[in-house]
């Protein structure tokens, strides 16, 4: 059986039950049924970017997506940010950005980091702001250098499905994609922007999202695209599931507990050569030592543990007591137990008091405690008072509605490494950004470049077009003051380089 860790958050399992339609006692005439058009607001406005006045239109509405019968299926929420005063919009890029879960709305990209309005925490992002939060001017914000739009998947933000069509159509890997390249072939046509560059931003699974839309938009509907963004994404699944009866998983989050513990002072020595040798040890003795499993001499185990208590602090006696295999949820707790503190899995570096320290894994993410009110306050807030739109329905910041989710991976780990190969294949010029924070112990840093390592159908010639970048932060490194600006900074590298 299939099985695949949460990302955004740990979700309950919901089963969505549409009601049955109601069967009329006697056939009647059909009769049309009026259309209802979803509602649109815009509004105009401006900010300053880099020191000039950007004037843009902002736009809160919902794009049908139809079936052949031409009735709408669903109603896709999203806003999008198109500049004003320009004459040639034809080379004017535009940038669509997903969020991942699944389950997640676009809130994160939207105002933690792209979007004109942007959430501001204290210092170095670590900390979290005292109610209520409200937004302010993004001052790095990419909207001088591309129109952004900003999608809800459905099920998530206002996005429903429509005329009885059952949501769980909507909940699954294949489905998910086909669903949201139908939207952004429909905002293409409808805005005139076929000639536009197009690029894609997807984070965390919604890494998973754009990787699989560079494919599917290219086959479908001949839509190139000039650039991928994976931002904290990931590609393959095995990288981070260890119940899969993969052993990569601890090869993968080893180079990620010695920077963390690193961060935290309990190893020292210079950074990059400690990661660098962390992870030529990931993938020679402990990834051998693994392999044998319990096979393993005891000399060979506890020379592995020495070497891993090295890299990371924790005691030789407790990674043999867990047989070398550490996960993330106990590492958490224990590289700072004798503090009594539990680290963030989203951010690690983000630390909270444990009342109860006899636990051996992570019982909840201080990481995430810290965003989600923030964020969800200051969406909702911005939405109805500042753009005016709002709903009876709640605004899914994020849902367990869409589970159980259709991973139509035929009994494997879902992976969709190879739908970013064939696009990268098939259009010479696709270019890929991968961004990730040292910090992320939900999406680790090697797993994209494991990912990355075995696209071993992608031509040598492609691999000059993937560009990584790291971040000091953790998922959401745009939080951290400096990560946000150098994250800026690299966009606006990869989006001017492509779009030229």
């Amino acid at each position: 059986m299939l099985r695949v860790p949460a990302l955004l958050l740990t979700l309950a399992v919901s089963v969505f039950a549409a009601d049955e339609p109601a069967k009329s006692p006697a056939p009647k005439p059909e009769t049309a049924q009026p259309v209802e058009v979803p509602k649109t607001v815009t509004k105009q406005a401006s900010v300053l970017i880099d020191g000039k006045k950007i004037p843009y239109k902002a736009t809160a509405g919902k794009i049908q997506l139809k079936g052949d019968d031409g009735k709408a299926r669903a109603s896709i929420f999203h806003v999008s940010y198109e500049r004003d005063a320009v004459t040639d919009r034809s080379n004017r890029p535009v940038l669509f950005a997903f969020n991942g879960g699944p389950g997640s709305s676009s809130v994160w990209l939207h105002i933690g980091i792209l979007g004109p309005k942007i959430v501001s925490l204290a210092g170095d992002g670590t900390t979290a702001p005292p109610p209520p939060v409200q937004l302010a001017d993004n001052p790095l914000s990419m909207l001088d250098a591309c129109d952004l739009v900003f999608v809800d998947p459905v099920s998530t933000g206002y996005s429903r499905t429509e005329n009885e069509v059952k949501s769980d159509d909507f909940h699954g890997l294949n489905q998910d994609i086909e669903s949201l390249g139908d939207f952004v072939r429909m905002w293409v046509s409808a805005h005139d922007r076929w000639a536009s560059p197009k690029f894609l931003l997807g984070e965390s699974y919604g890494g998973m999202r754009v990787a699989g839309l560079s494919k599917h938009l290219q086959a479908r509907f001949g839509m190139q695209l000039n650039g991928v963004i994976l931002l904290s994404s990931l590609l393959d699944f095995a990288t981070l599931d260890s119940e899969s009866g993969s052993e990569i998983s601890h090869s993968v989050y080893l180079p990620s507990y010695a920077a963390i513990s690193h961060i935290h002072g309990k190893v020292s020595g210079d950074r990059e050569k400690l990661i660098t040798e962390a992870t030529e040890f990931a993938y020679g003795e402990y990834a051998s030592a693994l392999i044998k499993g319990s096979a393993l001499s005891d000399e060979v185990a506890k020379k592995t543990a020495t070497r891993l208590e090295a890299f990371t602090s924790i005691p030789a006696e407790t990674w043999l007591r867990y047989r070398l295999r550490i996960e993330p949820a106990v590492f958490r707790v224990e590289l700072m137990r004798a503090e009594g503190k539990v680290i963030g899995r989203f951010d690690a570096r983000v630390t909270s008091e444990v009342g109860n320290m006899t636990s051996r894994k992570a019982e909840f993410d201080p990481s995430y405690a810290l965003v989600y009110g923030a964020f969800s306050t200051a969406m909702m807030d911005y939405l109805s008072r500042d753009l005016g739109y709002d709903e009876d329905r709640p605004y899914e910041i994020l849902t367990d509605k869409v589970f159980p989710w259709h991973w139509d991976a035929n009994n494997s780990v879902a992976n969709v490494a190879d739908r970013l190969t064939t696009a990268m294949r098939d259009n010479p010029h696709l270019e890929v950004l991968v961004m990730s924070g040292l910090a992320d112990l939900a999406t680790p840093a090697e797993s994209m470049a494991h990912s990355l390592r075995h696209m071993l159908d992608l031509p040598s010639s492609a691999k000059s077009r993937i560009r990584t970048t790291m971040y000091e932060g953790g998922h959401m490194f745009y939080l951290n003051p400096a990560d946000l600006k150098k994250s800026r900074a690299d966009l606006m590298e990869f989006i001017k380089g492509p779009a030229k």
